[in-house]
């Protein structure tokens, strides 16, 4: 195992030990919740994104979920990197998650626009893996379609 690889794994044990954001906030303001579940391995998060008065920027996204290490430390990592951004901007972030996740590891993430979630980029060698870093992305996605 490369060095890259072996800093890679310890900042995704390191995300699921210590979550970001973990638990959700008060449902005041501009936000939505959702909720979803990997039938596959039973991983399932609760996302609340709550949006600034000017509907657009992403306040903050906290989550509550249960899972394996690469589920909650997905979440963890994303709730990090959305905040402060525009819904255009999050859409852009997850699609681009999206296809390097998908590309069998022919795409990796750039660490400069995708920070600790660049360590993810490797689950994209494990099919059955996908799902699960991939349901917090997927939870809001839908939150920010609902808010």
């Amino acid at each position: 195992m490369s060095e890259l690889d072996t800093l890679y794994r310890e900042l995704i044990l390191d995300h699921s030990k210590h979550p970001q954001h973990f638990g959700l906030a008060e449902a005041e303001g501009a936000h939505a919740t959702s909720h979803q579940k990997n039938p596959v391995c039973g991983d399932e998060i609760t996302l609340r994104a709550r949006v600034d008065t000017d509907g657009e920027t992403i306040r903050d996204v906290t989550w509550e979920g249960s899972g394996c290490s690469i589920s909650q430390a997905s979440a963890s990592m994303l709730s990090e990197l959305v905040e402060g951004q525009t819904r255009t901007e999050a859409a852009t972030l997850i699609e681009g998650f999206r296809e390097a996740l998908r590309s069998r590891g022919q795409i990796e993430l750039d660490e400069d626009v995708y920070g600790d979630a660049a360590a993810l980029t490797g689950v994209s060698k494990f099919s059955a893996r996908v799902k699960c870093a991939m349901l917090a992305w997927v939870a809001l996605e839908d939150a920010l379609a609902r808010a």
